[in-house]
């Protein structure tokens, strides 16, 4: 009677079954950290009294979020888990030149796979549910401990089961099918429940379509997002994953606290209005919203279709005049293949300007700050007040076409009008 989720909760806490609610200890897979939550990490290593790591091949310290380093402070992080990176021989250690934004960079790098369990000191580590693995979000003192000891604790969730049917239509994506979802049972539709997605539809979702979609688990205030896993998944880990994972599938009889029957056919692009991301309209109903910046990036929609997606609505097209149009692969390696296919020429020829890898504008760090009354239209995960900059600018999140569309207008656009 148990779900996907509680299925590897019972595997890594060595037990024959859970049920929700229950209180147990788990072995890790993976421990995820930052620029910005790992400093904090090793303060609490440090201060434990701690003298080794539980493994040196489980735990990925990324560079993200601040990189390449835009001041003294962010430098000193940056410097901190370096040092420790070395310290404890740290295998997974990603710096400026091969690093990515982490969601996208730890699938990509085969670094998690199906079945395991993984915490991240980053809201979105629920991003690995996409590969049906079981992966949340923690505190900086609990990657600490986790680092130290391979174990973490957790109240096993109770589960959300949407089952998806039906092909998305022309320039509706992940990202488009996460807002409707988060529109129709809100930020809190979720709180510490498991988000399981199955059904016929899945087949119709490339495998960044569904990172995007886990990723944004934690926006309903999901405990985690997690998808069964079928040939598109095992597809996707074939030449990445060099280990051995196992495969969990929910119970004919789990129980699940709600059932909800998602015709993908149905979904239109979709936008999420400030100043939270369950403010959603269909782009139909979206009217005159005049824009300043678009950002298409972030470790929601970094990936190369997305990239794709956005030199599609581009080519041979210019941004409009006084738009500023920011372009952030993920990683390198996107980075590296946009530009083989001439992505790059495009961005450039149509005045946009491509990044490195980075965080930086999706938490208003670096890279695209927001002027007071600016409003973006971004392809990243959050749009709370001051989010992006300026308390008193506005974010509407959308998919990588609707944003590369809008760029083009200086309005939000439905880009299949273009």
């Amino acid at each position: 009677m148990m779900t996907m989720t509680q299925k590897i909760l019972a595997a890594h806490a060595g037990l024959d079954n859970v049920r929700a609610g229950q209180l147990i200890r788990c072995k890790l897979d993976m421990v995820l950290g930052n620029d910005v939550t790992t400093p904090v990490a090793i303060d609490e290593f440090e201060k434990a009294g701690f003298e080794s790591v539980f493994d040196t091949k489980k735990i990925s310290l990324v560079m993200d979020h601040f990189t390449p380093n835009k001041d003294i402070k962010s430098a000193m992080n940056t410097q901190k888990c370096r040092s420790f990176a070395g310290r404890y021989d740290i295998t997974n250690y990603y710096d400026v030149g091969d690093m990515g934004i982490e969601h996208a960079l730890l699938p990509e790098k085969g670094l998690v796979a199906s079945g395991d369990c993984i915490i991240g000191a980053d809201s979105h580590t629920c991003t690995y549910g996409a590969l049906g693995a079981f992966s949340t979000g923690v505190g900086s003192t609990d990657m600490c401990a986790g680092m130290a000891t391979g174990e973490a604790w957790f109240r096993v969730p109770s589960a959300i089961r949407f089952v998806l049917k039906g092909k998305p239509g022309r320039f509706v994506s992940g990202k488009d099918v996460i807002l409707h979802i988060i529109g129709m049972i809100g930020v809190d539709g979720a709180l510490y429940r498991s988000m399981e997605f199955t059904g016929e539809g899945l087949s119709a979702l490339s495998m960044d379509d569904r990172l995007c979609m886990a990723n944004m688990a934690i926006e309903a205030g999901a405990k985690n997002g997690i998808f069964e896993v079928d040939d598109v998944t095992i597809a996707y880990q074939k030449g990445r994953v060099n280990r051995e994972y196992t495969i969990y599938k929910a119970d004919e009889d789990a129980e699940y606290d709600e059932t909800y029957e998602i015709d993908l056919s149905r979904i239109e692009p979709t936008v999420a209005f400030p100043h939270l991301p369950e403010n959603t309209r269909p782009i139909g109903e979206v009217g005159d919203v005049k824009i300043d910046q678009v950002v298409i990036g972030s470790c929601t929609n970094g990936r190369l279709e997305d990239i794709e997606t956005a030199a599609l609505i581009l080519k041979g097209r210019r941004i409009a005049k006084n738009v500023r149009c920011i372009i952030i692969p993920a990683t390198q390696s996107v980075y590296l293949e946009a530009v083989r296919r001439g992505y790059f020429e495009t961005f450039i020829e149509a005045g946009a300007v491509v990044s490195t890898p980075t965080c930086g504008p999706c938490l208003g760090g670096h890279m695209g700050i927001l002027a007071d009354k600016e409003r973006a239209v971004t392809t990243t995960n959050r749009n709370f007040v001051g989010r992006m900059g300026h308390p008193g600018s506005e974010v509407y999140l959308a998919s990588p076409a609707v944003a590369a569309a809008s760029a083009v207008t200086g309005r939000i656009t439905d880009p299949r009008t273009l």
